[in-house]
């Protein structure tokens, strides 16, 4: 009998329950209409929580603190005052906007390697949060400020796959920016597919991303427009006959793009040279293979890796000391290219979405905002999410965002030009730019080619 007593005494009324309910259900517009995906998830933040632990200072901690309270005044504060020393932080740009969103948000997603590849997920949030801030303050879409969460999945297929699949179950979200790497994409794509929300990646480049699904979309070309730029180059301006490879064999977007490419140059007439070089094999030995290739007969070199696994294409570079032309895939527009490859990748011709030469206006915008450069997939993230918004002002949901996306007579106008999707696979319409990496005043530089 005590013990029932006890228990009545300890627990609390279901009508407790249903008016805290109702009291969350109040107070949520007022932190800028955003609920977190999960409370806990660590990969998961809307402002509550720091995802980017490389690039922190106090008045940041302290304004996440505030916001995880609810104190969304001083998290507003210390943003500013944290962005005063770091301006070029977009994690924090982002939740400063989220914290401005007001009561009735649209939300969408970012999914980005923050964890693993900090560089890389700072270049694509860049271009999220320019779009987010340039939106909202044009009054946002239709009048509803643009939200954004930030997710990590830090390129793992596996644990994008599970994020997906997490995004796919909140209503709220209705579309998704991402994913990096085509392997976290190609994972990941099912489970948007089968959950009908809309995935635009700003830089997944494999050929088998390629009708994945009609909610899969990407805002650059696939491999085999890229790649066949590239051979392009490669045989009829810089006559290179005999070409070897040297790839990831793990990285999906390396093998599609190394198919596609040996295909361009042997039908434009060059030859492959047949060397194995595999750069993710255990006992790879890059000045080994920059041999090989010389020995039999090459005079030119394609190198790439996964966007993670960076340092073998480097010591290929190195190994290589200028004595073969060479050339590599969208990956290779990194600054560690620049500061890895040094003196050595002098001369490396490569092939990418973009490049500031094709949009002076928009390359000063962002090099004023950021303090600096931007890359390529600032650009496409910025256009991506462009896109995303000019479809949600015809159609504010996940299925009327997919039927204007898919339809023939959409447009968007961006930084890398005219956004227009294939409607049968879901691929940008559209041609790259070539690069070579020259000598500057300050070191090297990615300069762009004439076509």
């Amino acid at each position: 009998m005590t013990k029932t007593m006890s228990s009545q005494k300890a627990g609390l009324p279901p009508i407790f329950y249903l008016f805290a309910g109702l009291l969350l259900f109040i107070l949520v517009p007022k932190l800028g209409g955003l609920l977190p995906l999960s409370g806990n998830d660590p990969r998961v933040s809307t402002g509550a929580l720091q995802l980017d632990k490389n690039n922190t200072n106090p008045d940041k901690e302290r304004a996440i603190a505030a916001i995880a309270k609810g104190d969304t005044k001083q998290g507003e504060e210390f943003l500013q005052k944290s962005l005063a020393r770091d301006p070029n932080d977009p994690e924090s740009v982002i939740y400063l906007n989220n914290l401005q969103t007001g009561d009735n948000p649209l939300k969408i997603a970012v999914v980005v390697p923050v964890g693993n590849n900090s560089n890389i997920a700072r270049e694509m949030l860049r271009g999220v949060a320019s779009a987010q801030g340039q939106i909202n303050a044009q009054g946002g879409i239709n009048g509803r400020k643009l939200a954004v969460t930030i997710v990590n999945d830090d390129n793992n297929p596996d644990i994008a796959r599970e994020m997906a699949g997490k995004l796919v179950q909140d209503p709220d979200i209705v579309a998704v920016i991402g994913h990096n790497a085509s392997d976290a994409s190609l994972a990941a794509a099912p489970v948007y597919q089968k959950g009908g929300l809309v995935m635009v990646s700003p830089t997944s480049f494999a050929n088998n991303l390629s009708g994945a699904g009609n909610y899969i979309f990407r805002v650059v070309p696939p491999s085999s427009t890229i790649a066949d730029a590239l051979g392009a180059r490669i045989v009829n301006t810089a006559k290179i006959r005999k070409i070897a490879f040297c790839y990831d064999s793990q990285a999906a977007d390396n093998v599609s793009f190394k198919d596609e490419l040996m295909a361009s140059v042997a039908k434009k007439g060059g030859q492959i040279v047949p060397i194995v070089c595999d750069v993710t094999a255990p006992n790879f030995d890059a000045s080994d293979a920059v041999e090989k290739a010389i020995s039999a007969g090459a005079t030119g070199l394609f190198v790439s890796a996964h966007v993670d696994r960076l340092d073998p294409v480097f010591k290929v570079i190195q190994a290589d000391r200028g004595r073969l032309a060479l050339f590599s895939s969208p990956t290779l527009y990194n600054i560690k290219t620049l500061q890895e490859g040094g003196e050595a990748a002098k001369g490396l011709t490569l092939v990418a979405p973009w490049h500031p030469s094709v949009n002076p206006t928009f390359a000063n915008q962002m090099k004023e905002q950021w303090r600096g450069p931007v890359s390529w997939r600032t650009a496409t993230s910025f256009d991506t999410t462009k896109t995303i918004a000019a479809g949600l002002k015809q159609n504010p949901t996940r299925g009327g965002l997919q039927s204007v996306l898919r339809s023939p007579n959409f447009r968007a106008d961006g930084a890398t030009g005219t956004i227009r999707f294939d409607p049968g696979t879901g691929d940008r319409v559209g041609q790259p730019v070539l690069l070579q990496v020259q000598p500057s005043s300050s070191g090297y530089q990615f300069v762009s080619l004439p076509r």
